[in-house]
């Protein structure tokens, strides 16, 4: 991991995200379960008051330390929060969404983005966001990975999900099943099989990863009696991902109901699934609360925790900072990672 100084590390960053959401509960919770590590340490983008607030109407004992820069945030991180400051054009209601903060929520990814560019943070975790609020005010494209992918010159972003003991990649993401079945192509799974291997490699460094292909159909379609998938567009990619990719080591297609139990999940880095569900179910089943969505193939480290905004326990005291601890840790560890592979 990139340092500031011989005895300093760059720190993540994180985004405000909703402010009527969970991001500034979890967020407090997160710096209280991390102030007594040495690492990582964090920041975050957002509006102070925001922070103040919510810890008072929590009772959390959490001292916010507004900073100027990055550079600030390891000498306050013991004590307080630190909060590079960006306001709210409103007053945050807990699990009230306003179209007037969208500029705020849209100026703290901006922000974070071009640090982690400009190696003033070594990564950006983004709290969730309320993406019909975004819509709302102008936003058009899909959501957070679509947007960091075009402010980092257009790369193509892979979107993984893991937590501990297990990684999915969905190659089709947010489409209905229909539509991922004819959206599903050859040219699609050796895309994003060799960002994910050459992912496993620089960013968690795994030397030689192995890959499981999960078969579409159900026992791999059965030599084509329930679908010819398995033997027209996954097999070929399968071969090709292999040979462009000679380091890692790719299975399949294998039969998606024997790919998630415990003894499996023991001979494989991570599964390149076919379509969403395939890929979220078992994660989620295994452990719903650690959950991490980290983007692949970006210049900067970006992850995220894997939940919503939950606006329906907004201000309640009830949010769980677990997916968020994740994925701070995991920011930093893929930090470090990439830091010693250059």
């Amino acid at each position: 991991m990139k340092r500031l100084s011989d005895d300093s590390i760059l720190p993540i960053t994180l985004t405000m995200g909703e402010p009527a959401g969970i991001g500034p509960e979890i967020t407090l919770k997160a710096w209280l379960a991390c102030k007594e590590k040495p690492q990582p340490v964090f920041l975050v983008l957002g509006d102070p008051e925001l922070y103040r607030k919510t810890a008072a109407a929590l009772g959390l004992n959490v001292p916010v330390a507004e900073i100027a820069a990055p550079e600030e945030a390891a000498g306050v991180f013991s004590t307080a929060l630190p909060v590079l400051p960006v306001a709210l054009s409103e007053n945050m209601v807990p699990g009230k969404v306003s179209v007037a903060n969208a500029k705020a929520v849209l100026s703290s990814i901006d922000l974070a983005s071009d640090l982690a560019l400009e190696g003033r943070v070594s990564g950006v975790v983004t709290n969730p966001i309320q993406k019909s609020v975004l819509y709302a005010a102008g936003l058009n494209v899909p959501g957070h990975t679509e947007y960091l992918a075009a402010r980092c010159g257009g790369a193509t972003p892979v979107m993984m999900l893991s937590c501990p003991g297990l990684r999915v990649v969905p190659v089709t993401v947010h489409l209905s099943l229909k539509a991922a079945i004819t959206a599903l192509s050859t040219a699609s799974i050796v895309e994003q099989g060799i960002i994910l291997a050459r992912a496993l490699s620089t960013d968690f460094g795994i030397e030689k990863p192995r890959i499981a292909v999960a078969a579409l159909n159900p026992h791999a379609g059965e030599e084509g009696h329930l679908g010819r998938e398995e033997i027209e567009i996954i097999t070929p990619a399968i071969a090709a991902i292999s040979s462009k990719v000679q380091t890692a080591e790719i299975r399949g297609p294998s039969p998606a109901d024997t790919l998630f139990h415990a003894s499996a999940r023991e001979r494989y880095d991570a599964v390149l699934c076919m379509y969403h569900d395939q890929a979220l179910i078992p994660l989620k089943t295994i452990d719903f609360e650690r959950g991490v969505n980290t983007t692949l193939g970006l210049p900067i480290v970006r992850t995220s925790p894997d939940h919503g905004t939950a606006l329906d326990i907004a201000g309640l005291g009830k949010a769980h900072p677990a997916s968020l601890i994740e994925a701070i840790r995991m920011a930093a560890e893929i930090a470090g990672h990439r830091a010693s592979a250059t």
